[in-house]
């Protein structure tokens, strides 16, 4: 297929996106149950370990902060497609390097091109709303969730296998399938902006900061907005410690890992793809978002109470409504928003959850890395799943004072 946005292509169907979604995450799934042994070989003691992997969950974090809102824009302008190609090879070279690391440093270097190529989130997000109507956005975000869902699957399973053979391998299969999904977008996935709906490209639009000023001052949507931070923020937190903090309480391996985030990928692929639209139309999105919300909290202080590593996997299971948030959230920041603008719309959004991983990891890792010496069943060590909960719980007040005010249906 031609790179050109004015050659002819197929119609724009979310099935497209879908595909090279489910690849790009598998591909990074493959990586979680590894990137903290693999820092571990590079420093002496646990609390240095939470430490750099935090360092680096934040350079990553700061990258993606920094060009994701541009990444978005410019999707805006020229499509999305090719930016989406941008990103498949931007992580590809990401995961080499990663994978040819002689020290931190090297390590520092791949976390770079990483950030700064990580949009696919955001792009996809943008080229579902493209091929969406107002009514069925919800949906298709949802299905877009569940494509990552199901890259989790697989990908922390995976890699968490493969891990234990060598800790480099599941690096060098991710940067295979990095590339295998750009040789696949760039034949298969047509473009899903037209020409008309193109807008031009700003230095405003571009930078993170005014991106985001521009959605909090969105008055009809800040709160929802300050919601939906609290969220991803509580959700970073959990992501960026949970190999770490299962490693030291409960001694799992990689493929120990890679388990139990087979586990939490089915669980999201499930409700996403088949239970989501159900449960939005029986009850409605700002039901649904408090529901979710409500599930997490709970969820996360089992977590930090957890004494046994079986425990965990009950927990998960029992979290199904928590994966129905983010999409809920969304679709209730999107649905007042302009057509021209949802890739800087969903860029906006994704560098807040980017905004978390700069301050997330470095909080939970600090945290982490002081309870790291303590004995295995001692409550402090959950002490980064209890933060979770209270920022879950401090969205819940604020949803819950917003919707109230403004009469929202629930």
């Amino acid at each position: 297929m031609s790179s050109s946005p004015d050659a002819p292509q197929a119609p724009a169907n979310l099935n497209f996106v879908l595909v090279a979604v489910f690849i790009d995450m598998l591909g990074i799934g493959l990586i979680i149950p590894v990137m903290p042994p693999l820092v571990g070989q590079f420093v002496s003691g646990r609390d240095e370990q939470a430490f750099w992997f935090g360092v680096l969950s934040t350079v990553f974090g700061l990258m993606q902060f920094l060009f994701m809102p541009m990444l978005g824009a410019i999707s805006d302008r020229v499509g999305r497609r090719p930016v989406m190609l941008y990103s498949m090879a931007g992580m590809c070279l990401n995961f080499l390097s990663t994978a040819w690391a002689p020290n931190l440093a090297f390590m520092f270097i791949g976390r770079v091109i990483g950030g700064m190529s990580s949009a696919s989130m955001s792009v996809a997000s943008a080229y579902a709303s493209d091929v969406s109507t107002p009514k069925t956005r919800a949906k298709s975000f949802g299905k877009v969730g569940a494509a990552f869902g199901l890259g989790f699957i697989c990908g922390p399973a995976l890699g968490g296998l493969l891990g234990d053979i060598n800790l480099h391998l599941p690096f060098y299969v991710a940067a295979g399938l990095c590339a295998a999904n750009f040789v696949y977008g760039y034949i298969a996935v047509p473009e899903s902006l037209p020409l008309a709906r193109r807008s031009a490209l700003s230095l405003a639009k571009i930078n993170p900061f005014s991106s985001l000023l521009r959605l909090i001052r969105r008055t009809e949507v800040r709160t929802v907005v300050i919601v939906y931070a609290l969220t991803a923020f509580a959700q970073m937190m959990l992501q960026t410690t949970w190999v770490l903090y299962t490693t030291f309480r409960f001694d799992w391996s990689p493929g120990d890992n890679g388990v139990a985030l087979f586990c939490v990928g089915l669980s999201s692929a499930v409700v996403q793809a088949v239970l989501l639209g159900m449960l939005m139309k029986r009850l409605g999105e700002v039901r649904l978002a408090l529901l979710g919300m409500a599930s997490g909290t709970i969820t996360y202080v089992l977590f930090g109470l957890a004494t046994e590593g079986w425990m965990m996997y009950v927990f998960i299971l029992c979290n199904l409504l928590s994966y129905t948030t983010v999409p809920a959230l969304q679709s209730i920041i999107s649905r007042d928003s302009d057509a021209s603008a949802q890739g800087e719309l969903m860029g906006s959004l994704h560098s807040i959850s980017a905004l978390g991983v700069i301050f997330m990891p470095l909080l939970g890792s600090a945290v982490l890395g002081m309870a790291s010496h303590l004995p295995p069943h001692d409550w402090r060590i959950g002490s980064t799943f209890f933060l979770c909960a209270a920022m879950q719980g401090v969205a819940i007040g604020v949803a819950l004072f917003y919707f109230k005010a403004h009469r929202m249906r629930t």
